[in-house]
Formats: structure tokens, C-alpha cells, sequence
């Protein structure tokens, strides 16, 4: 049967994977129809921009066109500017001018979408990219989509008074515009702008409050976040998947067990409950807020599990002391096929340490560098210091850590003094509080460790010694702090 441009350039628009696409090729070039033009363009639009093709395959497609326009260049910068090679969206845009091909507004929407996810090193073009002057001397200023893209490349850079001139000079700005400059505002930090732009838009959509709402996550501010989530459910706006996870996440921090289960329930009701990532998000706030059963049910009601659902379950059996239970879920998982992390070890090197299993938890230590490949960081040491202390091995914490191939920091020697107050070691204690006031002479806490060591053991002398090093050191002590009440308002204590 022979086969039309119609029926080929259908079967392109319907096709599903490589495998199909090259058959579909084959056929066309046997109909003697691959150069055909909107043959040619389903095949290399699937094979381009869609999740199952092949850049590679586009790449050779394009190679062979003979004078490729502005659809085929543009189709091809879009797919690299999703692809792990953006600048080579580039490099097309280069070819472009040069062959006299004309650009137009997708052009530099794709080109600026690729020069965000490029990694810029200079300040200057950072502050003002060189994409931007091209968009504005070929006259693409008027065009709403690019100036949005513009607003955005330097929000994801984080340079807001680049997005804002941008920003000024957009003609009819929208939502997207208002959210780009949110955007640029929290990434810089600045979260009282980003909440003052966002409060000045005239029309706030759920990205724009999901951005205002993470932005109050990242900086750990959760009582603002969470009120700000209340906001926009009284607006009406129908929150998505990142909005709920940045709430749930919030109630977390706060320790809000009440509104985690308020949001778990709209999850449910929403259709929202077979989402990964939100059922994550309710392992860790059920475990965090005490709830350990609540957080096994969801778990083994999971038909799918992501590798963070793993390290999830394990560090919270971890963290509530069920060290047996933590293994148990690590050997599901190796059987599941997911490969471990250092997260995952982190987690399970924590249970060890609960359990005090100190010659296992070696094992484990030294497994994940040799059968995994992951090489411990200070967390991992962190760990394996607190283990051997809680155990009294306080030599051996102390060969370790002078023994790593990377730099120690105060967290990991102040764990070894903490064990040695407990363990009434003076001798240790002296030694590892001459490293601590090598890296942290100004943190009294320290001091304050070593001089209750001296107290147990009735050597008061060294005590008030201690006490005025810790004077003329001009340390202090960090005040404490502690959630009271329901308005989750913090208390100072010292």
C-alpha cells in the first residue's frame, strides 16, 4: 500500500517511542517522502522536544536538511534547552545568524530558557546577558513571552534589579511577569521585596503563591509559610503539588501534627494522594511530630517508592530508636532495586548508633565507601564519632577524626566533648577543647562542656579556669529557644 504524507505525518503525531519513530522514518523514505515538509517536521518535532526521543537522532535529521528555517532551528534550540547541553542551543542560534536565517520570539524564548540552566561565571552577564541585547537589537522587546523569559533567566540567577529593569520595561506584564519578579526576589533572599511585589500583584495565581510560600520555607520561616498557605486556600486558589509539599513541610518544622492533618486530609479528598512526592512529605511530618504508625501506614500503602520514600521510613525509624526496624526497611529496599545513597546511610549509621552497635555500624561505614562508592562526608563522621562516644571508645573517635581525608569542623570534635562528659574523661576533654578553640574560640558552650567535666571529677581549679578562658575569649553561650503555645510563638530561655 502506498502510504501519503498525511497518513506518515499522522503516524509521526501519534508515535510513542524511537522504536516507532524509526519506523515510521523507513517508511517515509521509501515513499520517497522524508523530505516532505510536514512529514519532515512531525518526524524531527518528536524526535527533538519530545520525552521519548532521541537528540542525538534530531542532531543527524537536522544535518541533513537542506537549508533548515526558522521552525527546525527553533525545534532544535528547544530541545536543547531542555537537555543536559544548553549551550548548545547557543552555539544553533550562532549558525542561525550566520547562515542569515530569521530569528523570531520562540527563538530567544527557548535560546533564554537554555542560558538559564547554563552555568555563567562572569558578573557581568550575569547582571546582563548578552541574549538580552540580542532579544532587544533584532526588536523582540515588545514581545511579551520574551520579556517574560528574560525576567525569569535573571530571576533564576537571582539578580533582582536586572528582572525589575526588565520587569519596568514589559509592555502589559501579567501574572507570569509578577511571578518572575517574586521569583528573582526570593531566590536573592530578599523575602521582604519578594512579599511586597507579591502583595502589590494584581492578580495572584497558585505559582506565585507557592513561590512566596517556599521562599518563606527555604529561609526557615514555616509559622509564615504555613499562614500564608491559610491565605490562599480563604482567596480560593486551588492549591498544586509543590504548594502542599511547602505546607506540609512547614507544619513539619513547626511541629503542627493538627494542620499536617488537615492538609493529609485535602490531600485525600483532592485526588492528590497517589503523589510521591506529597506522601514523602506526610512520612516525614507523621515520623517528626511522633507519629510513627501514621507514617508505616502511608509507607506501606505506597504502591510507589522513590528513593527518598526509602530514606524517609529508615530515618525515621531511626530517629524514633526502632534501629532493628530501620534494617528491616534498608533490605526491602536493596530488594526493591534502589540503590542507596548517602542519605540512606546517614540514616542507618544513626541507628547503629542508637542501638550501639558500634563494630556494625564500622562495617556499614566502611561498606558504603567500598561497595557503593560513596565516599563518607562530615555528616557520616559526625555519625561514627557519636557512636564510638556513646560507647566510650573516645580514642578511637579521636583517631578518626584526626585520621579524615577532609576538613573537620566544630559539630564533629563537639561531639566527641560532649562524650567525654559523660564518660568523665579530663584528659580527653583537654585535648579535644584545644582544637575546638582553634575553630570556635568564641562558642561558650564548649567551655561550658569542659568545665562541668572538671566539676564531676572535683577539680574545681581547672573549672574556674576554664571559666575565665571563656572570658577573655569573649565566648558565650547560645541561648536556648522553645516552641510554647499555639500561636508557635518563640520563647528565649537561657
Amino acid at each position: 500500500m502506498q502510504l501519503t504524507s498525511q497518513t506518515l505525518a499522522s503516524m509521526a503525531e501519534a508515535c510513542l517511542s524511537m522504536q516507532q519513530l524509526k519506523i515510521i522514518h523507513g517508511r517515509a523514505l521509501r515513499s520517497n517522502l522524508h523530505h516532505h515538509p510536514i512529514v519532515l517536521a512531525k518526524i524531527f518535532r518528536f524526535a527533538a522536544v519530545s520525552p521519548g526521543g532521541c537528540l542525538r537522532y534530531a542532531d543527524l535529521l537536522f544535518s541533513q536538511i537542506y537549508q533548515p528555517n526558522t521552525f527546525f532551528y527553533n525545534i532544535l534550540i528547544r530541545g536543547y534547552s531542555k537537555s543536559s547541553t544548553p549551550s548548545r542551543s547557543v552555539r544553533l542560534f550562532n549558525q542561525m545568524r550566520r547562515n542569515s536565517v530569521d530569528t523570531d520570539g520562540f527563538t530567544f524564548t527557548f535560546l533564554v530558557k537554555s542560558r538559564s540552566r547554563m552555568r555563567i561565571h562572569s558578573p557581568s552577564i550575569m547582571a546582563s546577558d548578552e541574549i538580552h541585547g540580542a532579544a532587544l537589537k533584532f526588536g523582540f522587546c515588545l514581545h511579551l513571552f520574551v520579556m517574560n523569559a528574560l525576567i525569569h533567566l535573571y530571576a533564576a540567577r537571582g539578580v533582582p534589579a536586572s528582572a525589575r529593569r526588565v520587569f519596568d520595561e514589559t509592555v502589559g506584564a501579567d501574572s507570569v511577569s509578577w511571578s518572575g519578579l517574586v521569583a528573582a526576589h526570593v531566590r536573592a533572599g530578599e523575602l521582604e521585596l519578594a512579599r511586597q511585589v507579591f502583595d502589590e500583584m494584581p492578580d495572584r495565581d497558585v505559582v506565585s503563591w507557592t513561590m512566596m510560600m517556599s521562599g518563606y520555607a527555604q529561609a526557615k520561616r514555616p509559622k509564615e509559610a504555613l499562614e500564608l498557605f491559610m491565605e490562599m486556600r480563604d482567596a480560593g486558589i486551588k492549591p498544586d503539588e509543590v504548594t502542599l509539599v511547602s505546607a506540609t513541610s512547614a507544619c513539619t518544622s513547626l511541629g503542627d501534627l493538627q494542620m499536617g492533618i488537615e492538609i493529609h486530609h485535602y490531600i485525600l479528598e483532592n485526588g492528590f494522594g497517589w503523589m510521591v512526592s506529597l506522601c514523602n512529605a506526610l512520612i516525614d511530618m507523621y515520623a517528626k511530630c511522633g507519629c510513627i504508625d501514621q507514617a508505616w501506614l502511608l509507607f506501606n500503602s505506597m504502591e510507589i517508592k522513590s528513593l527518598i520514600t526509602w530514606n524517609s521510613m529508615i530515618s525515621a525509624c531511626a530517629k524514633h530508636g526502632n534501629a532493628d526496624d530501620a534494617f528491616m526497611v534498608f533490605a526491602h529496599m536493596l530488594d526493591s532495586g534502589t540503590r542507596p545513597d548517602k542519605i540512606t546511610f546517614l540514616a542507618l549509621l544513626t541507628a547503629y548508633a542508637h542501638k550501639g552497635c558500634v563494630d556494625d555500624g564500622y562495617g556499614l561505614f566502611e561498606s558504603m565507601q567500598r561497595d557503593y562508592g560513596i565516599e563518607a562526608e562530615i555528616e557520616h563522621y559526625g555519625c561514627m564519632v557519636d557512636m564510638l562516644g556513646r560507647a566510650g571508645r573516645l580514642e578511637e573517635a579521636y583517631e578518626l577524626i584526626t585520621g579524615m581525608p577532609i576538613p573537620c569542623n566544630d559539630v564533629v570534635w563537639g561531639a566527641l566533648l560532649a562524650a567525654c562528659r559523660i564518660h568523665g574523661d579530663v584528659e580527653m576533654g583537654e585535648r579535644v577543647l584545644k582544637k575546638l578553640m582553634e575553630l570556635r574560640p568564641d562558642k561558650g558552650g564548649y567551655y561550658i562542656l569542659l568545665r562541668d567535666i572538671y566539676v564531676a571529677a572535683g577539680q574545681r581549679a581547672e573549672a574556674i579556669e576554664v571559666r575565665r578562658a571563656m572570658d577573655v575569649n569573649g565566648a558565650t553561650k547560645t541561648p536556648g529557644w522553645s516552641w510554647v503555645g499555639d500561636e508557635h510563638s518563640p520563647h528565649h530561655s537561657s
